[in-house]
């Protein structure tokens, strides 16, 4: 069975960059605390990277 994440917005996005934003906006994430699943590739290590200091990252099964 393939991994999946599951992705914690922990901070807000008011004071970042737009391409963090819009970042954010590409994972499903809109507010504080929403959490989202997907799966472990390439494009979504790239996207948690982008945005590791405003997410959680979890690993599930």
């Amino acid at each position: 069975m393939a991994a999946r994440l599951k992705v914690t917005q922990i901070k807000s996005k008011v004071s970042e960059k737009q391409n963090q934003r819009h970042t954010l906006r590409s994972l499903g994430l809109k507010r504080i605390g929403d959490s989202v699943v997907r799966p472990d590739d390439a494009q979504t290590r790239g996207y948690v990277r982008a945005v590791a200091h405003l997410v959680n990252v979890e690993e599930i099964d």
